[in-house]
């Protein structure tokens, strides 16, 4: 089994990403969804963490061999990012939101020099704003920010379309595709669910999916 496949059926097994095509959740923006994605669920399953971090860590020394330092994004990254790094005895740190309004003000928490070579971590790439802000606030501070990776990717086109605009790539454990075949062949939905899911994702904005 390949580690695309494996996270895919950990993700489901503990309903971190959760698939209801038939009852669909409502975002904030009021985009109606078929699916529910939660990756800090892994952090209470010790099973699907173990495979989460090792397959990170997997990842990160195969495509970046010379990394230096893992951060984090704020919030939902942090963990994820030490306890990667803890496996690759590595230093780790992590990007805040925005800059504090006490102390030090750091926006950048942990030793962060400058030159040296990063990897951003993050739980789930969907619109890829949140994870491009991280990569800006470390490329002003200095860092060669070598690529982020991540759990989970929609891999939706405005998030593809920004990525490759701030000229940073993502790796993700598992995706959208994936993980909707998965969920299908192991009977989380029906097989006809799936063209209607990566319509969805094709287009959020398009709500037709919802009628079968």
């Amino acid at each position: 089994m390949n580690i695309q496949e494996l996270i895919a059926k950990d993700l489901l097994k503990i309903k971190a990403v959760f698939f209801r095509p038939d009852e669909p959740f409502t975002w904030a923006s009021g985009i109606k969804s078929p699916v529910y994605c939660d990756n800090r669920l892994t952090l209470t399953a010790p099973d699907v963490r173990l495979d989460v971090e090792n397959s990170l860590a997997e990842v990160i020394r195969e495509k970046y061999p010379d990394v230096e330092v893992l951060m984090g994004t704020s919030t939902a990254g942090i963990a994820h990012a030490a306890i990667t790094a803890h496996i690759m005895g590595l230093p780790m740190g992590y990007v805040r939101s925005g800059a504090k309004d006490h102390g030090r003000q750091n926006q950048i928490e942990g030793r962060l020099e400058a030159g040296q070579k990063v990897v951003v971590v993050e739980d789930l790439i969907s619109t890829a704003g949140s994870a491009i802000e991280v990569v800006n606030v470390l490329r002003e501070a200095g860092a060669d920010v070598l690529g982020i990776v991540s759990i989970f990717t929609y891999g939706m086109k405005k998030g593809l379309d920004r990525l490759a605009d701030a000229n940073v790539e993502n790796t993700s454990l598992t995706n959208f595709d994936v993980i909707a075949k998965v969920a299908a062949d192991e009977g989380y939905i029906a097989p006809e669910d799936v063209e209607r899911l990566i319509k969805f994702r094709n287009n959020p904005a398009d709500e037709s999916w919802i009628t079968k």
